[in-house]
């Protein structure tokens, strides 16, 4: 598993990141757990194919590190994976799917929400702002606003989309919006991996806005090491099956061919909160 993040200059991002396949690393020992980031990293993502070719591995799964199929996982990714492979004949790349939308990150949020003190009865008073990072592609803006939407129809009070940039609320917009229809307790949801500018700038606009809770960054939560290994095996499912059933399983569980993705048709971002927690 080749893991591919975004990469910051805050050193807090790679840290995390870095705890965050650790955890996947020791999930599955049997497996080889690479990281390598787009930008701000000496882990290059050119770097690790290279490195993987040179020892020896003939088949990995590139994963991205991102909750929503935006530029990086439509363009960026796909051509420096391509670009990479070129000359590494002996080496074959299979792609898998952003990790969002997905029940086990709706999981992982209420997980940082209660850590930062929200209680299972306090949800009907309480109204969330689920923030990302935000993308000028719409589709990602549109996953964002459903996920929301499906969240709100599991009790809580209220959940608002917010948009740290380019598309519109801000957080500290839709924390007050919340209070101004009369929502008492507003939390604030950050839905990112891990910190860095835009993870700040969603703390200070709850701050900004009084927010009653602010939670953490989703970061190494088990859900989220969990959905890792999913997609994985996904991938490497995909990548097993005959050619007239690639497409069949694509559009089922969310996979991708090698060195290109397509986002798979959900009913439900959020789907079914039952279930036995994973361990903290």
């Amino acid at each position: 598993m080749l893991v591919i993040a975004h990469g910051s200059r805050d050193p807090r991002h790679a840290a995390t990141v870095r705890a965050l396949t650790a955890r996947v690393a020791a999930a599955r020992p049997e497996l080889r757990v690479d990281t390598a980031f787009l930008d701000f990293e000496p882990a290059s993502v050119p770097g690790a194919v290279r490195r993987l070719a040179a020892e020896g591995v003939r088949d990995a799964v590139a994963l991205p590190l991102l909750l929503t199929r935006a530029f990086h996982a439509k363009t960026d990714i796909p051509a420096v994976l391509a670009e990479s492979a070129a000359s590494l004949p002996g080496l074959r790349l299979h792609t898998a799917d952003v990790l969002g939308p997905s029940p086990l990150l709706v999981a992982a949020l209420e997980r940082r929400l209660r850590a930062a003190g929200v209680r299972p009865g306090d949800r009907a008073g309480t109204g969330v702002v689920l923030a990302s990072a935000g993308s000028t592609d719409p589709e990602a803006s549109a996953v964002i606003a459903e996920i929301a939407r499906e969240w709100r129809r599991t009790g809580w009070c209220a959940v608002r989309p917010a948009f740290a940039s380019a598309s519109l609320p801000r957080t500290q917009d839709a924390v007050r919006a919340l209070r101004a229809e009369g929502v008492r307790r507003v939390a604030v949801a950050p839905y990112v991996i891990a910190p860095g500018f835009l993870p700040d700038r969603i703390a200070a606009g709850a701050r900004e806005a009084g927010a009653d809770v602010l939670a953490d960054v989703l970061g190494p939560a088990p859900e989220l090491a969990a959905l890792l290994l999913r997609r994985y095996d996904q991938a490497r499912l995909r990548a097993a099956a005959p050619e007239p059933l690639r497409d069949t399983l694509q559009g089922g569980v969310g996979l991708s061919p090698p060195l290109r993705g397509r986002s798979p048709q959900r009913k439900s971002p959020v789907g079914r909160m039952g279930g036995r927690p994973l361990a903290s």
